[in-house]
């Protein structure tokens, strides 16, 4: 049976870990002149959490193993990604622009904007992975439940990594330039990596169900869903991507999140 205690002080010392995370990030970007970098340590961080949740938690030993390896493969996948993206790149527009509008001490500002609020999402979408490190449930429902949440990593896994890697291409052919990636899996999703961040999460939360404390965790993956279809994710890049060339006739023909077949009623609808 999983104890408050053992919960609690799982999350805590995630919390820990999690500012540690994220003050080494402040320094890596004082030193690189960005806070663009914050981006690569964000997969990482995850990963970090779901070892420190595996030392400290109490539940079954598969489950805090299994866990580890999901959220770690996942986590440091993105961060090489991002970092390979970012390699030779200057400061994100998106930070300059929160920077700009400092008031006072700039540092301050975007430990504020950006570093602790940050620090804030990954403390709650990592609760299905703190507190399942702490389930010690088993039997015929937990197996299920096990092959659900592993076919969502999987999918997920496949969905992001083939994504970015037809993309990172598409970015790469001067012949390219200008145009919109509708080919691939960007044929069936203009978002083909957010939608595999999304079987990802869901696919974590399912496989630490073990517990009717995880159930409350639902916050997590319910959250990040949250930010891959608006606000950072979907909405930004489509604001972003809007005025490019052949990108309107892209939207009505290919579906926003979900992968459908190309000009499919619900795929304009989305």
């Amino acid at each position: 049976m999983t104890s408050f205690g053992s919960v609690l002080l799982t999350v805590l010392t995630a919390a820990v870990a999690i500012v540690a995370v994220f003050a080494a990030a402040f320094g890596w970007a004082k030193v690189a002149g960005k806070h663009a970098v914050v981006d690569t340590l964000w997969g990482p961080g995850f990963a970090v959490v779901a070892l420190v949740a595996a030392l400290v938690g109490d539940g079954s030993g598969w489950r805090r193993l299994l866990l580890v390896v999901v959220v770690g493969v996942w986590g440091m996948r993105l961060g090489v990604h991002i970092f390979l993206r970012a390699r030779g790149a200057g400061e994100d527009p998106r930070y300059t622009e929160i920077q700009a509008r400092a008031a006072g001490n700039p540092d301050l500002h975007m430990v504020r904007r950006v570093y602790l609020l940050q620090a804030l999402v990954m403390l709650v979408v990592s609760l299905p992975v703190t507190v399942g490190a702490n389930s010690t449930g088993g039997g015929g429902p937990v197996a299920v439940l096990v092959v659900v949440g592993l076919v969502l990593w999987v999918v997920g896994m496949v969905f992001e990594t083939v994504g970015d890697l037809q993309l990172t291409r598409f970015r790469g052919d001067p012949s390219t330039r200008g145009t919109v990636l509708d080919t691939g899996l960007w044929r069936y999703t203009r978002h083909p990596n957010y939608f595999g961040d999304f079987c990802v999460w869901w696919g974590v939360f399912a496989l630490a169900l073990g517990s009717p404390w995880v159930l409350l965790t639902v916050v997590g993956p319910v959250l990040m869903s949250r930010l891959l279809t608006r606000t950072t994710g979907k909405e930004l890049m489509e604001r972003h991507l809007s005025g490019r060339k052949g990108y309107a006739e892209y939207v009505a023909r290919t579906s926003g999140f979900l992968p459908l077949p190309p000009g499919s009623r619900p795929a304009r609808q989305s």
